[in-house]
């Protein structure tokens, strides 16, 4: 009868002509590897400009971003201490308070001991490292091959332009410089660090409010975990810093290094970053111990710098830290490099904790021992 024929008309696609048409572009052009490879670089690209345009607005409001960060590290480190004291039945409002006056005076007297320790010794701390400097570039001015005395020059004058450009100051350092920032940020990271404190988990669980289901478990997970290692690594990194510095002060004292106290107290803070804050720290009084006593001391200097770095490295982090920071040193180096580049000193301290969060947020993505599907070990009849 034609198209408006009674009877309705039945079409049958064979099998290899729907074939055929799926694999005519454009849609063969998404379907193969090359176009999944091409949405997700899309996908990746978007994540990224996301993330740019968070991290530049988060620069533009470090007064306040810088507070809340160290308030929620500080928070996580003393979140056991509040579960201990309410789980004996210490009311909440006082445990808060005891814990915030505890955390401001161990940060008052860390401040006034490095502040103490310091300041009549640094311009001596300083010009002695200068002198030690200038007797290893004349030192290797005497070896049998020739190095070009411009080139060093020229390293000298990078790394001094690199240390005191706005770039490296930035961050911490800027904050600090300006007495006001550094009042407003203090006197809001204990505002913030008191409500985190006192309703951590009620803030955590208003913002959980939009999720349902695996979505909210997941939420929660990430939540915990991200307590759980920031807590670890500023409580570990913490006890680690004062071994190292207790030990290489003694050291330094028992050799007879002069301003042994204050290179102490750098050791202590330099060693907040991982890897290459000790080596700093070691080679500064190695230095030192160069100008003062000459080489075989600089050499015994050197020797407990080691010792003391293996003890932590072989023992104390292992059992202070345990799996928490559990990552290759190829990865903290690049995340050491990235968080100075971009935050300076204090992207340099925040760069390996944030790390270890993000991993542990991946360890925990589809179960609490479920990691993501991407980043599980394969099984050997995977591989094979």
């Amino acid at each position: 009868m034609g198209l408006l024929g009674d009877k309705p008309r039945t079409v049958r696609l064979e099998g290899s002509r729907v074939d055929l048409e799926a694999k005519r572009a454009p849609w063969s052009l998404w379907a193969d590897g090359f176009g999944r490879l091409s949405i997700r670089a899309v996908q990746v690209i978007v994540v990224l400009i996301v993330a740019a345009v968070l991290f530049l607005g988060m620069q533009q409001i470090t007064v306040v971003t810088i507070p809340v960060v160290i308030a929620l590290i500080l928070a996580s480190a003393f979140a056991p201490v509040m579960r201990w004291m309410r789980s004996r039945g210490v009311p909440s409002l006082l445990a808060t308070l005891i814990t915030l006056f505890t955390i401001v005076i161990l940060l008052g007297l860390v401040g006034w001991l490095i502040v103490w320790a310091v300041r009549n010794q640094w311009d001596e701390l300083y010009a002695q490292a200068e002198e030690g400097v200038q007797q290893v570039i004349d030192w290797v001015g005497t070896l049998p091959f020739e190095i070009d005395q411009a080139q060093i020059d020229e390293w000298i004058a990078t790394a001094t332009d690199f240390v005191t450009s706005a770039q490296f100051g930035s961050g911490a350092l800027a904050g600090v410089s300006a007495v006001a920032n550094f009042i407003t940020g203090f006197v809001l990271l204990v505002v913030v660090l008191f409500f985190f404190l006192k309703d951590g988990p009620q803030l955590w669980e208003f913002l959980l409010r939009p999720f349902r289901g695996e979505h909210y478990a997941r939420a929660q997970r990430i939540g915990d975990k991200t307590v759980s290692t920031l807590g670890s690594y500023i409580r570990g990194t913490a006890a680690v810093a004062f071994v190292d510095a207790v030990g290489i002060g003694i050291g330094l004292a028992i050799l007879g290094v002069p301003l042994w106290l204050p290179l102490a107290v750098l050791v202590f803070l330099l060693a907040f970053i991982p890897i290459v804050g000790a080596t700093l720290a070691g080679i500064l009084a190695a230095l030192v111990a160069l100008v003062s006593n000459g080489l075989v001391n600089a050499l015994f200097v050197v020797g407990v710098v080691v010792l003391v770095n293996q003890l932590e490295g072989n023992f104390l982090q292992p059992v202070l830290m345990g799996r928490t920071l559990k990552l290759h040193a190829f990865v903290v180096l690049i995340a050491l490099t990235i968080g100075t580049v971009l935050g300076g000193v204090l992207g340099a301290v925040l760069a390996v904790p944030i790390t270890a969060v993000v991993w542990g947020v991946v360890q925990v993505w589809d179960g609490p021992n479920a990691p993501a599907r991407w980043a599980r070990r394969k099984r050997k009849e995977e591989i094979a």
